[in-house]
């Protein structure tokens, strides 16, 4: 427990876009809304697009998506992988393989979920303002694992 405080510390102090994200994915986890609100930045545009879902624009319409996932009290277990990251100055977006287990009445299955998530260096630090999930599956988790790490 003491790491993900330290590590929402950072992320909520300023932190790297990396440590904003280990942040986000951490709250996700735990199911924990305030703390998934406490990476995204203060502006009126940030968007949000869960898997099959419209875009969500603005802190409260995102806070709502969240609070109805997470409203039996689920966790979800995510992880992530093939993280493909383009940085600049104040700008980073990272491509990522999240594969999340679904617990089913037979058992825990795989999903897998092609997401891509924008920070900005803001005055409190990085921020996200995007994420945008589409459904993937396990043959396109196998060929962004095995993908060239540059594009021409």
């Amino acid at each position: 427990m003491a790491r993900s405080k330290s590590r929402m510390h950072s992320a909520t102090l300023g932190g790297s876009p990396d440590e904003v994200e280990a942040a986000f994915y951490e709250a996700l986890r735990a199911g924990n809304v305030d703390r998934i609100m406490s990476v995204w930045a203060d502006e009126d545009e940030i968007a949000c697009i869960h898997p099959g879902g419209q875009r969500l624009r603005g802190a409260g319409a995102i806070r709502a998506a969240f609070e109805a996932m997470f409203a039996d009290g689920g966790q979800l277990d995510v992880k992530i992988a093939s993280i493909h990251r383009v940085d600049a100055l104040a700008c980073a977006v990272h491509h990522v393989l999240e594969t999340i287990e679904v617990k089913t009445a037979h058992g825990a299955v795989p999903a897998y979920v092609l997401a891509t998530n924008v920070y900005h260096k803001t005055a409190q630090g990085w921020r996200m303002v995007a994420h945008h999930a589409s459904p993937g599956t396990a043959g396109e988790a196998l060929e962004i694992s095995d993908a060239p790490k540059h594009f021409h």
